[in-house]
């Protein structure tokens, strides 16, 4: 099992970066090992709520794996929570929160995930600091790309 948090302050609009996280259908774009993506199931169960489920192939080298989670995002509190639906793995929680203050934002990631396979559960273990910083590299550079430098 693998779990992380993740603290960023960036120079940008609170809402900008829940749009940008909670825009999940773009993810192949701008994530190189996310293969492909589809979004289906959506519904509004409450007002700012907005709910989904997605389909998320993942390729890497000679591995490629897909899986399927609930997506949960909300308008309120500018956050966004996916939950395992079935795939290779036994659990995948995965949180983001975004909270404005002054100068920019405060971004909080939460990821918890233990894959079925204890040869790719070392893998993620041994490899977990650069995957997460690889990870929110990329949400970095596609702020900046979406929102300039600056708010």
């Amino acid at each position: 099992m693998a779990q992380f948090h993740l603290e960023r302050v960036l120079p940008y609009a609170a809402s900008d970066l829940w749009d940008m996280v909670s825009d999940v259908k773009r993810y192949p774009e701008f994530i190189p090992w996310i293969t492909s993506l589809r979004a289906y199931n959506a519904s509004s169960p409450s007002e700012g709520v907005h709910m989904f489920d997605a389909d998320v192939s993942v390729g890497y080298k000679m591995l490629s794996e897909r899986f399927s989670t609930r997506v949960t995002r909300r308008a309120d509190d500018l956050s966004l929570h996916m939950g395992l639906l079935r795939g290779p793995l036994r659990k995948l929680n995965g949180h983001w929160h975004f909270t404005e203050i002054d100068g920019g934002t405060r971004v909080d990631f939460d990821m918890d995930m233990d894959f079925k396979n204890p040869i790719l559960n070392a893998m993620l273990k041994a490899n977990l600091n650069l995957a997460v910083s690889r990870l929110m590299s990329v949400f970095e550079a596609r702020a900046k790309q979406l929102y300039g430098n600056k708010v």
